[in-house]
Parts: C-alpha cells; structure tokens; sequence
C-alpha cells in the first residue's frame, strides 16, 4: 500500500513539472495557433476570391483576362465604390481608424509585450478582404500576418502568459500565416525570427517552427502542395554574368527607395485633401480605377503579372510601364487607406525590374545571358528584400515560391546589393519606416518596453526622512547631520508634500541660534519640487531625473492629492532596471524552467 502510494505520489511530481514546463506548453500553443492561423489564410485567400468574383469576375489568379472584357466604367467605379465602402468601414468599425499590417505586429512585438487588439486583428482582415477583392493594389499576406500573430496574442492574453512567451506566440501566428500564404515553411519560420521577434534564441525557435509547419500543412491540405509560380528552372549560363546580378542588385535597392518613399510621399499628400477621413480611399480607388483602364494588370495582389513575367510573356515596353504603374497603384492604396501589405506588390515590381532587365541584358550579350527568366527570380528578391528589410527570409520565400534553388547563389547576391544599397541611401525598411512615423523607434524598442514595465512604486523608498512644515531650525539642523541623503521632505499635516530641504539651504542660519524660534522648515523650504507619481512608470522616472538634475525624487500618490510616499533614487532604478534587462534577456534567449 506504501509502495503504490509512493509510485503514485513519484508519478504526480513529474506531471506537475511538465504541466510547469513552459517550453512544452508552448509547443501545444503553437500546434494550436499554426493550425488556425493556416485557417486564417484560407478564409482571406478566399473571401478575396468570393469578393473578386462578384465585383471583376474573377479570382486573384486568373483576374487580367476577366478585366480585359468588363466595360470602362466598371473597371472605374468598382474601386471607387469599393474604396468608399473600406473607408467607411475602417472609420467606424476599427480602433485607431487604420487599418493594420505588419508594423502593427512589429509594434506589438517590441512595445507591447506581445499584446495586440483582437477587434482590430479581425476587422483589418475584413477590411483587407474587401480592398483588394474590389482590385486593392495590395498584398493579402500582410493582412494575414496580422491576422496569424492576432490570433497568437489572444491565447497569450486568455492565459496570461509572461511577455516572452508572449513574443513568442506572435512570433508563431507570423510564421504560421507567412507559411500557409506562400506555402514556404522555411520561409515563414526564419520571416518571424528576422522580423517580428527579433532574435534566433532556441526558447522560441522551435515553437515558431512547429506553428510553421502545422501552418503549412493546413495549407497544403486545402490548396495543394504547389509552388506559387509554375516556371521552368532556370540558372546562370556562366559565372560571367555575376557582374550584371550585382547591376541588378543595385537596381533593385533603387527601385525599392522609390517604392517606398512614393508610398510616404502618397500619405502625406493624401492626408492633406479636404474632407472626411473615410473618403480617403474612396479618392484612391477612382485614381487606381484611371491608372487600371490602360493596365489592369495593377488591379489585385498581381499573381498572374508576376507570373507572366517570369514566363518572358510580357514585351519589354510593356514590363517597363508596369513597374511604375505598380509602384504607382500600390502607393495610392496604402497612402490613401486600403487594407493591405506591400509584400506581393514589391515581388511584382522586382519581376517587372529583373524581367525587363534580363530582356536588355540577353540581347546586348545573347553568347554569356541565361536569359530573362533567371533575372525576373533575382529581382523578384531583390526588390521585396530591400522593401521588406528582411534578406533571408525574402530569399527563401522566393525559392519557395518558384521552387528554383540552383539560382540561390545569384539571388544571394541581388538580395545583399539591394539591402546595401537600401540601408546606405534611407537607412530603413517600409515596415520601420512605417513605425518611425508614428512615432517609435525601433532602436530603442526593448530598452524601453523594459522601462515601461516598471514602475516607480515597486522601487521606491518609504523610509525617507520628513519633517512637518512647522519644524524648527534645531530639529532640521539635527536631521540634516544624519540624514544619509542629506535631503529632507517637508510634509503638510494632511500627508501633503509641501517642498524640501537640503544642507545647504541653511550654510546662512545653520549655526545662528538667534533665529531658531523666528523660522521653521515652511519658511526655507524649495517648493515645488521635481515629484513622481507612483503610478509613473521608469521611463518617466529617468527623463524627471534628468531634466531636474537631482539624484533623489519625490514619490506621490498622485499629482492631485500630492501625498508623500517616499522617495526614488538613482541607484535603486539603475539597478531595478539592470535586473529587469538581465531577466528578460535570460527568459527569451534561455526560456523558463
């Protein structure tokens, strides 16, 4: 009876440290969030076929030839009427009035502890659904990102897990989505890595990995296990055209400037048209709608353009006027409103760039050219990862998506030259672009997300010497001798901070006992001091302390009552924070026991 009493009590020990293992726990969420982050994507990739279908007739992969037999007018006033209907929808029925993508993730990820607004994730997927169904010069993969890690956040928040468990889930909803939309597993795993966490630490690798693959799966099991673009392989005919792959490097950083300084330019121009915000892309629809009735081949998230142009179907004037028209289309969507990524619209336009590229460089030397294929794939990851500020990830997606690896050296080198090129002439990606206007910085982003996380009333010292507002010179003189900070807090009856009192405000009347009965502290006090709210978070704490120049703070309860609560000092937060970093960096690059 013992024995089994002891076996069972052996047996329950080890369930509880595995129930307790949050690596393992973990690894169940991520099965879970990848398989609904994968239905996620078959519910956008849908609905914009559903969507384009009822509006222009056909799907995202067989639109141009729908549009090439539907009236002017239609072409026209579908994404103007569309654009009104997406306004009025993210005006009234979106927090924020934006609709979001990955910035928004990124955000979440650096700033927010992995906490996003789940109203929002599911309003900007409808929101995206409906732009790009009406011919949104837009990507979907963006809103499914947003989607995926929305989802993650969700399990984090109903299970209140830590802030690096947290990252982690968002990182796996991002892969999961990245995975299902481009069906490139790779891919999606080392997207959210690069990307959204920010670092390859192992305590989130392999839950980021299993959500990649379970994203996959559910993917390939509804779509089929097919590459996006069906091409022939294609390969570099000679290492002699390694110079013309770093010319197009080169091009592609270029173009990627372009793209996205078109894209802030559109925003800012479009932000200062009179009118009401949800007319906006209304605005941008009709101007897409003029742009699409001479190339309709911008309509949509431009699969099939892309596609054409990886099989040399397009001629050279023709790929010319797309790259711009593209840059163009997908400038106004995102300037004016529409809800959608620039993922897909930058593969395009660095297809229109290689593949015009690959047409002018075959014909000068036919001899030494692989030919206009094998430049389109090297553009495609070129553009995309300038843009996208994410070079391996791009590199793989591009492999992924047209199922060409003897090319990875050359795309290698494109997507290295155009990353360069990119950072050197703007220094940034779309995404912290995107971030940087609204008024984050990325480079500071976990410094202070560490900061915000703590607050002054856990650091503070209570025992902090006061005296009352009545207090004599003798009584103030004593203290002061003894005083550790050499700082004294004058308090009102009520608890109410009134000023302070430092040693060398009495150097004149320190020793003249002729006026020890004439003046109490109220007389010599400093009066309003640099205060704290204890609700005040350590960011705040280090700009208060550094604007007043002062080494000790006053703590209150808050900026109305003004009751003092003690003090904080510079040491105490210096070493608040430097074990707050030391603990973070431990929990995501070790994870928890």
């Amino acid at each position: 009876m013992y024995s089994r009493r002891l076996r069972l009590n052996r047996v329950l020990m080890r369930l509880r440290l595995v129930i307790r293992n949050d690596q393992l726990i973990l690894s169940i969420l991520a099965v879970l969030v990848g398989a609904i982050a994968g239905i996620g994507v078959i519910f956008i990739r849908e609905g914009i076929d559903f969507v384009q279908g009822i509006f222009l007739g056909g799907s995202s992969d067989k639109l141009i030839n729908s549009l090439l037999v539907l009236p002017w007018w239609r072409i026209l006033l579908v994404p103007t009427l569309g654009g009104l209907m997406v306004g009025l929808f993210v005006y009234y029925l979106i927090p924020g009035r934006k609709p979001c993508g990955v910035s928004k993730v990124i955000e979440a990820s650096v700033f927010q502890g992995g906490r996003m607004n789940f109203r929002v994730g599911i309003g900007a997927s409808i929101a995206s659904i409906f732009s790009i169904g009406v011919g949104g010069s837009v990507g979907r993969e963006g809103p499914a990102i947003h989607l995926g890690a929305t989802i993650g956040a969700w399990f984090s928040e109903k299970l209140h897990l830590t802030r690096s468990l947290s990252r982690a889930l968002l990182g796996c909803g991002s892969a999961a989505a990245v995975a299902a939309s481009f069906n490139a597993p790779i891919a999606g795993a080392l997207f959210a890595h690069e990307v959204i966490v920010g670092h390859f630490a192992m305590s989130a690798f392999a839950p980021i990995v299993i959500s990649s693959v379970v994203g996959t799966i559910v993917s390939r099991i509804y779509f089929g296990d097919a590459p996006a673009f069906e091409i022939t392989q294609q390969s570099l005919a000679s290492l002699w055209e390694f110079p013309a792959v770093v010319g197009l490097g080169i091009a592609g950083g270029l173009v990627a400037i372009i793209f996205m300084r078109t894209t802030m330019a559109s925003e800012d121009l479009i932000k200062k048209l009179p009118g009401p915000h949800w007319i906006r892309p209304g605005i941008g629809g009709f101007l897409l709608g003029l742009i699409a009735l001479a190339f309709p081949h911008v309509l949509g998230v431009g699969y099939e353009a892309t596609d054409m142009a990886l099989n040399a179907q397009l001629p050279l004037y023709l790929l010319i006027f797309l790259l711009f028209m593209k840059i163009l289309s997908t400038s106004i969507c995102i300037g004016s409103g529409f809800g959608g990524g620039v993922f897909t619209p930058s593969l395009m336009v660095g297809a229109m760039l290689g593949g015009a590229y690959g047409i002018v460089v075959t014909s000068i030397f036919p001899d030494l050219s692989s030919g206009p294929g094998a430049y389109t794939i090297v553009g495609m990851g070129a553009v995309a990862a300038a843009v996208l500020g994410a070079p391996i990830s791009t590199t793989l997606i591009v492999f992924e998506l047209t199922d060409d690896y003897p090319l990875t050296i050359a795309v290698m080198v494109g997507v290295v030259i155009s990353s360069i090129i990119a950072q050197q002439f703007l220094g940034k990606s779309f995404f912290n672009w995107q971030l940087e206007r609204a008024g984050l910085d990325l480079k500071s982003g976990f410094e202070t997300t560490l900061l915000r996380s703590i607050k002054v009333k856990s650091i503070t010292n209570t025992d902090a010497e006061t005296v009352s507002i009545s207090a004599s010179l003798e009584e103030l003189r004593n203290k002061l001798q003894f005083s550790e900070m050499g700082e004294l807090f004058v308090i009102l009856e009520d608890g109410e901070l009134f000023g302070t009192i430092i040693l060398a405000d009495l150097s004149d009347i320190a020793f003249d006992h002729n006026v020890d009965n004439l003046i109490n502290a109220g007389d010599i006090a400093r009066i309003n001091p640099p205060i704290l709210d204890q609700d005040d978070d350590l960011e705040n704490a280090m700009k208060v302390m550094q604007d007043s120049g002062e080494h000790f703070i006053a703590v209150v309860n808050n900026h109305e009552t003004m009751k003092f609560i003690g003090v904080l000092n510079e040491t105490d937060m210096m070493a608040a924070y430097n074990q707050a970093l030391v603990r973070a960096r431990h929990e995501e690059h070790e994870g928890t026991p």
